[in-house]
């Protein structure tokens, strides 16, 4: 395992399965500074509690449903039985809000966050309200809900976006980068946060073990290799460098959360491709979306 590699169980801190970067967080990780994740496993009634930082979030059920309190209001999360059932109602929390998570009868719950200076309003978005876009084609082919990107919420600093890959195919695909402030690109830390599961119709026995694959490797002169096998509850962290692809096993549908945020001037997805693989995006005006998508119906 590098610091970039988290497999589930290794970033336990607290009631928290995962706390990887956000304020309060005891993993301080070097070189790390503009987002953080943390998930929690619910018990029915139980509830988690985050204080009031200079950071901004969004809360993202997994599986269940859940009540949010932001400053005495409690706000109601339909959620979703998986993550493979279609989007999920979420809430932006904004900065310097304290929040209470609880479930009534249990489930997994996400919270993203990025350091944050400008306030903007707690804000309900309901699973109705988020745009769905089926990105690539062939075996390239994915969806994506884009409840957090700038042309759907209003926030300071961060971008997030959940990805559902069917078994067999590639996502995060070409590979590309984001570490740079320059024209054409932005500058942006990422997160992924794995789920993994047997697809619909496969012969796999009941204890089949659903997996996927990350590469993460060098753009410049700064080390980074990682080239990790991951399943549910597994996270790796994109501090530089080209990364992509994000592989679904044949047999496993793939999903991950994106959490993107970095220092410069905008709040922009700017991204460049590895100029030996850029070429494969020609291929998609010849193929057709993955008759699987989208997930959910």
């Amino acid at each position: 395992m590098t610091k970039w590699v988290y497999p589930l169980g290794s970033a336990r801190d607290g009631d928290w399965d995962i706390s990887l970067g956000s304020s309060g967080s005891t993993a301080n990780i070097e070189g790390w500074a503009h987002t953080g994740l943390n998930v929690a496993t619910l018990e029915p009634g139980a509830p988690v509690t985050m204080p009031a930082v200079g950071e901004e979030r969004i809360v993202v059920p997994l599986n269940g449903a859940f009540t949010v309190t932001v400053d005495g209001i409690g706000y109601p999360l339909a959620g979703r039985a998986s993550v493979f059932t279609g989007p999920s109602d979420v809430l932006y929390s904004g900065i310097g809000k304290a929040l209470t998570i609880s479930s009534a009868d249990g489930g997994r719950v996400a919270v993203v966050t990025a350091p944050a200076r400008r306030s903007y309003p707690t804000r309900l978005v309901t699973a109705a309200e988020i745009p769905v876009e089926l990105r690539g084609a062939g075996n390239c082919s994915r969806q994506v809900h884009n409840f957090g990107t700038p042309a759907a919420l209003e926030a300071d600093r961060f971008i997030v976006c959940e990805v559902l890959t069917p078994a067999g195919n590639w996502s995060s695909y070409p590979p590309h980068k984001h570490d740079e402030e320059k024209d054409g690109e932005t500058a942006l830390e990422e997160i992924y946060y794995f789920e993994t599961q047997v697809a619909a119709g496969s012969p796999a026995p009941a204890d089949a073990d659903a997996i996927g694959y990350q590469r993460v490797y060098a753009s410049d002169d700064r080390p980074i290799d990682v080239n990790a096998e991951v399943r549910t509850g597994d996270t790796i962290l994109v501090p530089y460098g080209w990364h992509g692809p994000a592989m679904a096993a044949p047999g496993y549908d793939l999903y991950y959360l994106n959490v993107m945020a970095g220092p410069g001037p905008v709040r922009e997805w700017l991204i460049s491709d590895d100029p030996h693989h850029g070429w494969i995006r020609q291929t998609w005006d010849r193929a057709e979306i993955d008759p699987r998508l989208p997930f959910g119906g």
